[in-house]
């Protein structure tokens, strides 16, 4: 075996010369990788003058010196840049987006925020809120681009404008099934908050978009921010 198991560090060979060559290839690679945070997961091209020890996580689709590197770490050392493909349960703060992320063998996704109970044989219990912004497109509805997970509990949404509501004097929040279990009558202007409580708690089986729908006219723009509070159950271990 030439190098280790997980983060593919080199050993050292015997009566290996220039040594300190490999050392400082395994040092780099765990500078850039221990406590890991990137500048940013959104870009497939790589900035036009990153710093010394930057990193980022590679967007789809990358191009230039990143082709090829979809969501691998990619860090600037140097004066180059060296890539590393994650494995499952990695984890890292995107400092542009401003949340934790971790790569679940598939691809890197949000954390969300929350507290779990976990049984000793791993069932757990999680309590949890889902946050995003949904920039508001013209219409007489819109549907959020992130959703409700399968099988959440909700409590409840809450939420903010972040830039004020256009062509509507009020909106509703909900989802399809329900376009007001959230709210009715909300306000348009920047600032207005809505706290919708579910009635009771819902279970939600099927990832489900949140609902906003006009009232007094339709769309023509604006920006909220929502929460989803949630629980969320997790399977009792073998």
């Amino acid at each position: 075996m030439s190098e280790t198991l997980h983060l593919k560090l080199p050993f050292l060979e015997a009566a290996q010369a220039q040594k300190h060559v490999t050392v400082n290839e395994s040092l780099r690679a765990l500078d850039a990788l221990v406590q890991l945070s990137v500048k940013s997961r959104a870009l497939a091209a790589p900035p036009a003058t990153p710093g010394d020890g930057d990193r980022y996580i590679v967007a789809g689709a990358p191009t230039g010196a990143w082709a090829g590197a979809a969501g691998k770490v990619a860090a600037f050392t140097d004066g180059a840049w060296s890539f590393f493909a994650p494995q499952t349960g990695w984890r890292a703060y995107d400092e542009g987006a401003g949340e934790f992320v971790a790569y679940a063998g598939s691809g890197w996704a949000k954390e969300p925020s929350g507290a779990s109970v976990t049984s000793p044989h791993g069932a757990a219990t999680t309590l949890a809120i889902l946050e995003g912004d949904h920039t508001i497109a013209a219409g007489s509805s819109n549907d959020t681009s992130f959703a409700i997970p399968d099988r959440a509990i909700v409590l409840g949404v809450t939420g903010r404008v972040l830039t004020a509501i256009t062509g509507a004097s009020s909106w509703n929040l909900g989802v399809a099934a329900d376009a007001t279990r959230y709210g009715n009558g909300i306000g348009a202007g920047a600032g207005s908050t809505v706290i919708g409580p579910s009635g009771t708690p819902v279970t939600y089986w099927g990832a489900t978009a949140l609902r906003l729908s006009s009232v007094g006219g339709s769309f023509t723009g604006g920006k909220v921010r929502l929460a989803v509070h949630y629980v969320a159950l997790g399977c009792v271990g073998a």
